[in-house]
């Protein structure tokens, strides 16, 4: 069984991560989207594109040409609002004297 986001290439390269089509995950079938849609903010396989092309003429659609356009995966989403020392607590704080993200802990012990 697919995930919803995982990476198509190697480990030490350029990461491109992989999202499942929203129509199709909805019926708990793991197609890898193709298009992803601004205005709905949903991805699509090839079929689905077909498909939704015609309702959704004026939405603006990227394809795999234009994955910078697409949004970041929840993982990576995570990865960059955790604390790189204490990683289960999310960046909450900013620190004007050092021009620095924190958690609360780094507030108290690092940023006063």
């Amino acid at each position: 069984m697919a995930t919803c986001s995982q990476s198509t290439k190697a480990d030490g390269s350029d990461s491109l991560t992989d999202f499942c089509c929203s129509p199709c995950l909805e019926h708990k079938l793991y197609k890898f989207a193709e298009f992803y849609c601004d205005n709905c903010l949903k991805f699509y396989c090839g079929q689905c594109i077909i498909l939704y092309g015609p309702l959704f003429g004026k939405h603006v659609t990227y394809g795999r040409g234009d994955t910078s356009k697409w949004p970041v995966s929840k993982e990576v989403e995570d990865y960059l609002y955790k604390c790189d020392l204490h990683e289960e607590i999310h960046l909450e704080m900013f620190c004007n004297d050092h021009s620095e993200l924190c958690c609360t802990y780094c507030v108290l012990l690092n940023h006063k």
